[in-house]
């Protein structure tokens, strides 16, 4: 699009009191479960149309629902070609895909867990977001799904730690880079959720997981999806750069307040 024609597209959006969503459409990775699904779930209340992605495709609830596997090329390159003939183009990205594996010092980390911690939380949210950017739309918005880990470093959880100061790093330098390009650009930050995400993180020892969330409120995928919702359907000239929340018990990553 030549600048001028460009400028029309900026200056129309940017006279809407706020971003509407109805008649977008949205890609959401790791859309099966937890705060994707929850996101994927609020988008399309607003009327989004939705693509969702996941390796669980029979959990996925979206209008276009496509397996995904965002640590290999070829599924992501897949994913996004199929994506794109669903929907005809996206106008928001949501990168939501992520895990922790273990908990426990570093120096009983193991290579298989830091592979896939990276691979996933690292270089599957670059590589979606560099196969997605060719056909999302002047006006569109990319979402991340970062951490207060990428904030405040607590103990036993280094690789997770790591993988989300690079989501927080890339964020901002993705802001560099796309400068003067009419696309928005956010990372949520969240504390201490309730999903599956530490079932995963211990392996599915379910007791290990349940302890996690003992004695406090925790935040859930619904609150996450209300803060993405919120950087979306700000004002066309505002962008929100990163929303971090947490539970009201908590303080830090690993300073939790439990009523026991």
């Amino acid at each position: 699009m030549c600048g001028s024609a460009r400028s029309t597209v900026v200056s129309s959006i940017a006279r809407v009191a706020g971003y509407e969503l109805g008649g977008k459409a949205a890609v959401v990775t790791g859309a099966s479960s937890g705060f994707g699904r929850a996101i994927a779930k609020a988008l399309a209340g607003e009327g989004v149309r939705v693509a969702g992605g996941a390796r669980r495709v029979d959990r996925l609830e979206t209008e276009v629902a496509l397996e995904l596997d965002v640590t290999d090329e070829a599924s992501c390159e897949r994913f996004v070609a199929a994506a794109v003939e669903g929907l005809g183009g996206f106008d928001i990205l949501v990168n939501n895909a992520g895990l922790a594996l273990g908990r426990y010092p570093f120096d009983r980390s193991n290579e298989e867990d830091e592979r896939t911690v990276f691979e996933t939380n690292v270089n599957g949210l670059v590589r979606m977001t560099r196969l997605c950017l060719a056909h999302i739309r002047d006006g569109g918005h990319i979402v991340n799904l970062g951490s207060i880990a990428g904030r405040q470093a607590y103990e036993n959880g280094a690789t997770y730690v790591a993988s989300k100061f690079a989501v927080r790093g890339f964020t901002y330098a993705l802001r560099e880079d796309l400068l003067g390009r009419p696309i928005r650009i956010t990372t949520v930050d969240p504390g201490l959720a309730e999903t599956g995400f530490s079932l995963v993180r211990f392996k599915g020892d379910a007791e290990q997981a349940a302890a996690v969330y003992h004695g406090v409120d925790p935040l859930t995928p619904e609150d996450v999806a209300d803060c993405v919702l919120f950087a979306l359907t700000r004002p066309w000239h505002v962008n929100v750069d990163e929303i971090v929340v947490k539970a009201r018990n908590q303080s830090s990553g690993g300073r939790i307040l439990r009523d026991v």
